[in-house]
């Protein structure tokens, strides 16, 4: 039952990190997103965003 669980938990917090995603590649114009990963696990995730004045 551990492992169901267990593999519940993990569904719902890759749900969250993929949200977390889209919101960010959603929210950018120029940029990046970096994902960071340790131990086949995502540990961080970081968001460049370049402003361009001919853009704006």
């Amino acid at each position: 039952m551990a492992t169901t669980e267990s593999n519940h938990h993990q569904k719902q917090r890759n749900a969250e990190i993929a949200r977390q995603i889209m919101q960010m590649l959603e929210s950018i114009r120029f940029g990046s997103v970096e994902i960071v990963i340790h131990d086949s696990k995502i540990v961080q995730i970081e968001r460049k965003e370049k402003l361009r004045p001919d853009a704006l």
